[in-house]
């Protein structure tokens, strides 16, 4: 069983450095740039049918597919993550004014007109 929980936590390291299974956007990141860079090779190839140009052409599609949905992933999960912090945040101010004179959002009524009485 300790050699199942040790196997668990490694991952897949890219090049040595970076840990696809355990940094966040690597792995949707590295399979958008391969899918990228497939279609802009092939796609050069089938237009033009050099081969080394087209290698070329693949490699830049998957260094900008990669680099693009990496920091458009981090950028997005920044974004949550601040989101979240500011519910929270509301959350906990809502929780320690509520029912206090500084509760903004159920405000005391006072003296309201009867509807009935002209």
């Amino acid at each position: 069983m300790v050699d199942d929980e040790k196997s668990d936590k490694k991952g897949f390291k890219v090049l040595g450095i970076l840990d696809v299974q355990n940094t966040p956007c690597a792995r949707e990141a590295l399979l958008h740039g391969s899918v990228g860079s497939l279609a802009a090779g092939l796609l050069h190839f089938l237009a033009t049918s050099r081969v080394k140009r087209s290698f070329d052409v693949g490699f830049a599609g998957f260094m900008l597919t990669t680099l693009g949905s990496w920091f458009y992933c981090r950028f997005s999960n920044a974004q949550l993550r601040m989101q979240q912090r500011l519910i929270q945040d509301g959350i906990k101010k809502k929780l320690l004014y509520e029912g206090t004179r500084l509760d903004t959002v159920s405000k005391p009524k006072d003296k309201e007109p009867c509807s009935s009485s002209p």
